[in-house]
């Protein structure tokens, strides 16, 4: 089983509850990354999420709830290398221009790889907090900030 295989186990069924309950995974997964058990499931959790699958997988991981600190775990790879397994995929997040890959503070978003799509024009990625669940979405490939290679 691959970190991926894993993550395709909480597609459609992981999601984020409306009103004053919450998902106790992804409260879970929110404390792999410092914060309290009662963290609420409408804070953005893509990456609380990806941090308790590579909790449970004993992978490397950015110990945060931000994004873009993906781009400082495992070692960088070019798209071309990408596969379905254990790599990540970072994103910009936000309307207008957006900052590179050198700005760790700005909004982004997180998932596993999954596959390119539209002739390599999207890139796909298997993550937590699309739509407010787990899914696999595709997103431009000139939204990537980096992609990192965790094992």
């Amino acid at each position: 089983m691959t970190l991926f295989d894993l993550g395709q186990r909480f597609v459609g069924g992981l999601r984020e509850i409306p009103g004053s309950e919450h998902d106790p995974f992804i409260q879970w997964c929110f404390t792999k990354c410092g914060y309290g058990p009662d963290t609420p499931d409408e804070v953005p959790w893509c990456s609380a999420w990806l941090n308790g699958l590579c909790w449970l997988f004993r992978y490397p991981r950015s110990k945060s709830a931000a994004a873009r600190s993906w781009l400082t775990v495992g070692r960088p790879i070019a798209i071309e290398e990408a596969h379905a397994a254990a790599d990540v995929v970072v994103l910009k997040r936000g309307e207008g221009v957006q900052p590179g890959p050198t700005v760790l503070t700005a909004p982004g978003h997180v998932g596993l790889f999954a596959g390119l799509e539209d002739f390599e024009r999207k890139v796909l990625v298997l993550a937590g907090n699309q739509g407010n669940t787990v899914s696999i979405q595709a997103f431009p490939v000139d939204q990537i900030l980096g992609i990192r290679r965790l094992n």
